[in-house]
């Protein structure tokens, strides 16, 4: 495969939003988490539920400036390396993502700062009200954003036109609320969730296993396997419900997911197997015969495998294939997880260190990894195409040269891993520490007699946390 400016410009972009896509799902999770902790101490007025809230706000905090971050990037690219696709779709794309800025980003940065240095400067319930406004920020802009992908999955209410080729939308709903977009929206959101509970479990695990558990400690996990325990299964759902929407809509894609490569009414399920795309066939295949019935009940007619596409129509099967495998795997172990969990938790033993907390340690990473794959299966799954069947990637590139991506990648690379390295390590440190956490306290205010020279009173940026001079 040549390195061309095509190649890398996908490999930045896809470089780029790997890193981006951890954040949103984790900060979308991990804010419904923070509402529900300060709802039940508002509820049970239990110091608890304060005390969890105070210690992963911190988190929250950091994860939620590197999404931005990540993201302000990743935007940019539209500019730069895909020009083309950002003037031929803009008129579609561009009011979904300012839409998301408009309606779901403003309303996260207005109560951000409440939410983040108003405890104990604001009323209780109007602290609440902020943690509540910038969660449900985090899912408007979840919907914006899925919304603008899934028209890229299943573009609809559109038209062409004809002089210029670009593409402008003739029923704005029918953009919104494309085929694709209901499934992938709460497929999304559920990932979310599980995601931040795997990360809080496993948070927790680390705090048993080094006998530094506390009241808080067992509280999130007891939360942490609930939501796995109740949320996988739907998640198995939601899945499907994506596969069925993308069988009738992307059936290539689907082709490429199971490993098909004859067109037949009746197909196996490939358990296992090593696509060969030369020879157009899959090696050392595992397989159930005869269950795509199961799989696609609303299945009308022949399954078409990837023989009933040109070869440059086709997506790269290898990754599309095993991507998908390594997202259902790390999916099904968080379930066993969450069942392992709450077995542990009726039998009173969740508290005591053994081999479930060993595994729920790195299975802390288990959402980031479905995440990740389950985006790869998504967007390399809708290749050759930028919009599905109807704009190419080669023809969404901008006139950049090869030698202009490769050193934006590389420079892309080394600040990325640095940034995000060091910012990862700090959260993961702060999350596996004990709740020393309390709530910070609004600075006194220090009052000066009429005539008194401002000078005289101590400027606070130049004093201590407590009061006192750094030479003090």
């Amino acid at each position: 495969m040549e390195l061309d400016a095509l190649i890398l410009s996908r490999l930045q972009f896809a470089f780029v939003i790997a890193f981006h896509i951890i954040f949103p799902a984790f900060t979308i999770g991990l804010a419904a988490f923070l509402a529900v902790c300060e709802g039940l101490w508002l509820w049970t007025k239990r110091d608890v539920f304060k005390r969890l809230y105070l210690h992963w706000i911190k988190i929250f905090a950091l994860a939620f400036a590197m999404g931005v971050v990540s993201g302000v990037v990743m935007s940019y690219q539209f500019g730069t390396n895909w020009s083309v696709f950002a003037d031929k779709t803009g008129s579609v794309i561009g009011p979904l993502l300012g839409y998301e800025v408009l309606t779901a980003f403003f309303l996260e940065a207005t109560f951000l700062g409440v939410m983040l240095f108003g405890w104990k400067r604001v009323g209780n319930k109007l602290h609440f009200i902020a943690t509540c406004a910038v969660a449900i920020g985090t899912t408007i802009s979840a919907f914006w954003i899925l919304s603008a992908n899934s028209w890229m999955q299943t573009p609809a209410g559109f038209a062409i036109d004809a002089e210029t080729g670009n593409f402008y939308a003739t029923n704005f709903w029918d953009v919104v609320f494309n085929p694709s977009f209901p499934s992938r929206y709460v497929h999304m959101m559920l990932a979310a969730f599980i995601t931040t509970a795997a990360v809080i479990l496993a948070a927790g695990a680390w705090q048993v296993v080094r006998h530094h558990e506390e009241e808080p400690t067992r509280w999130q996990m007891r939360m942490a396997v609930g939501t796995l325990a109740v949320l996988m299964p739907l998640q198995i759902w939601a899945g499907h419900w994506s596969g069925e929407v993308a069988h009738e809509y992307q059936p290539a894609k689907v082709a490429a997911i199971e490993g098909w490569w004859e067109t037949s009414e009746i197909q196996p399920t490939i358990l296992f197997g090593i696509p060969d795309e030369e020879n157009e066939r899959n090696i050392a295949e595992i397989a159930i015969p005869g269950t795509s019935p199961y799989l696609f009940p609303n299945a009308e007619g022949e399954l078409k495998g990837l023989d009933a596409f040109a070869e440059e129509d086709r997506p790269p099967v290898f990754i599309v294939f095993w991507a998908f495998r390594i997202m259902v795997g790390a999916g099904m172990v968080m379930l066993a997880l969450g069942i392992w969990g709450c077995v542990l938790w009726w039998r009173k033993r969740i508290d005591k260190p053994g081999l479930f907390h060993l595994l729920a340690i790195p299975g802390g990473a288990l959402g980031f990894v479905a995440v990740i794959t389950g985006w790869v299966v998504a967007e390399v799954g809708r290749q050759p195409f930028t919009v599905y069947g109807q704009l190419r990637t080669e023809d969404s590139l901008a006139p950049v040269s090869t030698g202009q991506v490769a050193t934006s990648l590389i420079i892309f690379m080394v600040v990325y891993a640095i940034i995000f390295t060091a910012g990862t390590i700090y959260m993961a440190r702060i999350a596996t520490r004990g709740f020393q956490d309390d709530a910070p306290e609004p600075p006194e205010r220090e009052h000066r007699a009429p005539g008194t020279p401002l000078g005289a009173v101590d400027d606070p940026a130049e004093t201590g946390p407590h009061g006192r001079k750094p030479a003090e």
